[in-house]
């Protein structure tokens, strides 16, 4: 854990998905400090038409969706303010647009993560992780 889960319309080149990925896992573990080790992403392309929302007009337009499986531990402010960045992210390498963009957190404890190369279950988050174990 994290686990970052974009749900987009469309299709995107695997070297574009892997940048955004890349840029991604840097401003969380930047952020939320937590060893870039831990954090994997995933650019689910629904393809054309599949995901939506309905906008003040009333009517539906296609959106894009941020899915942010984390530890809990971080403020509502810190959560805020990773939600911007990694939404500047979304929008500067794959061009999505920004009210069209969501972010959702579901908070976890470390033991519902598990991670065979870092030595089992997450640590419960704390302060200055981010250097490897």
């Amino acid at each position: 854990m994290p686990y970052l889960q974009l749900d987009v319309n469309g299709t995107y080149p695997a070297e574009q998905k892997k940048q955004l990925a890349t840029r991604m896992a840097k401003t969380y573990a930047e952020m939320m400090s937590v060893d870039i080790r831990r954090i994997s992403i995933v650019v689910r392309e629904c393809g054309d038409g599949s995901v939506w929302r309905t906008v003040d007009s009333g009517e539906v337009e296609p959106v894009s969706v941020l899915m942010c499986d984390i530890r809990r531990g971080r403020t509502p402010e810190l959560r805020m303010e990773v939600a911007k960045a990694l939404c500047k992210d979304c929008i500067d390498v794959l061009g999505l647009r920004e009210d069209r963009l969501n972010v959702e957190f579901t908070q976890h404890t470390g033991d519902e993560m598990y991670h065979p190369t870092l030595g089992g279950y997450s640590p419960e988050w704390s302060a200055g992780e981010a250097e490897p174990d």
